[in-house]
């Protein structure tokens, strides 16, 4: 969202047409003080937008690494259906509001729905190769990618403090790529051929992370470019992008992914059946949260504020892959997830510096409105 802008997701019905009157002041119920001030105190929407990343994270993992989960693009699929059917009930029961489909909006938005397919793919393929902790270091190379495309395409400059950010970005990912590699050798290394597979594991994650970098700067990138097309604010991106990815996803789990029942049973065993398909729906429901929760941290605080918090995510995020799977607790890996966690602290500081400061010489990143749900995806990307 851009700076200074916190209403996007809310509509304000008829306050700026001529003659407006105020409707006349109801008296409010008995107790309904202290809820309006749990809604609008920022403790509760940075916890609500910090757990939703988190759950979504987790629940990701869980069905991709947990059974040998194969069908990568029908979980896409059904999150974006979950998530359309969602929000199109909150619209019909009046809570929130976005844009009708419109063809020719389809049309300009088309480029970006396809940037994000290849960026949600790529992230499905490398957490089901790598430990939470370690997708959430790499991760941060994103933000190098987007700052130096912003460079290219938009003018600007980066800035000393960042620059040191992204060399701690990267020392963060050798850390962690290292640590990972030696706990697989430590652990497999009396079995030279169970070694060489974890090792090998390991490199597919690492590229198809590489993929996920790229791909996520080309997504956040072309959205800046395609937005001023369109002029979306928060759900009306959402929508587009969920509605618009349903048939090529359903087409491409039925034209590249394997639906024999033999591997219908390796990927949906009778015993987690049911517990693995509510999972792929509380992952479509999560990515809804995080946009919700996203627009209120915002209106309620603010974007610098929403900027810390998506820096400081980062931790709990890293350290729910060490809780709830069994991610390597060594100190090479802990310190990956310290130095990480610091670079995106020193960035996002780098960042409020920089929008204090003089606008001549600065990446630009307040020419295009960003809605709260762009932002949300963007900060899930550095994470």
């Amino acid at each position: 969202m851009a700076d200074g802008k916190k209403t996007d997701d809310y509509e304000l019905r008829d306050k700026g047409s001529k003659g407006y009157e105020p409707p006349m002041s109801t008296p409010r119920p008995a107790g309904s003080a202290p809820i309006i001030a749990a809604t609008n105190s920022p403790v509760f929407p940075v916890l609500s937008y910090c757990g939703s990343s988190i759950l979504m994270t987790v629940t990701n993992k869980y069905v991709l690494s947990g059974f040998g989960f194969n069908l990568n693009f029908f979980l896409l699929a059904v999150q974006s259906i979950v998530c359309v059917v969602a929000i199109q009930m909150c619209k019909s029961s009046g809570i929130i509001t976005y844009r009708d489909f419109n063809v020719d909006e389809a049309r300009k938005w088309f480029p970006v729905s396809l940037l994000l397919i290849g960026t949600i793919y790529t992230s499905t393929k490398a957490l089901q190769f790598l430990s939470i902790p370690v997708y959430t270091i790499f991760k941060n190379l994103t933000i190098i990618l987007i700052a130096y495309g912003e460079v290219l395409w938009f003018g600007g400059s980066v800035s000393g403090m960042a620059l040191f950010s992204f060399g701690l970005m990267v020392l963060s990912s050798v850390i962690a790529a290292w640590a990972d590699i030696q706990h697989a050798l430590q652990n497999y290394g009396h079995s030279e051929t169970e070694a060489s597979a974890k090792v090998s594991t390991l490199n597919a994650g690492y590229m198809w992370m590489m993929f996920n970098c790229i791909c996520s700067a080309a997504y956040v990138l072309g959205m800046r470019k395609r937005i001023k097309l369109t002029n979306f604010k928060d759900f009306d991106t959402m929508f587009y992008n969920n509605v618009l990815s349903i048939p090529i996803l359903l087409v491409s789990s039925l034209l590249l992914e394997n639906w024999s029942s033999a591997n219908l049973d390796i990927n949906f065993p009778p015993l987690q059946k049911n517990r693995i398909i509510l999972a792929m729906i509380f992952s479509g429901l999560s990515s809804v949260f995080i946009s919700y929760t996203s627009a209120w941290c915002v209106r309620v605080t603010s974007s610098t504020t929403y900027s810390m918090v998506g820096a400081l995510n980062k931790l709990p995020i890293a350290l729910s892959g060490l809780i709830f799977f069994d991610a390597p607790i060594t100190v090479p890996s802990v310190s990956a997830i310290g130095v990480g966690f610091v670079s995106g602290i020193v960035y996002t500081l780098a960042k409020v510096k920089q929008s204090s400061g003089p606008k001549a010489g600065i990446l630009p990143t307040t020419s295009v409105p960003m809605s709260a749900s762009s932002q949300s995806a963007r900060d899930s990307f550095k994470s």
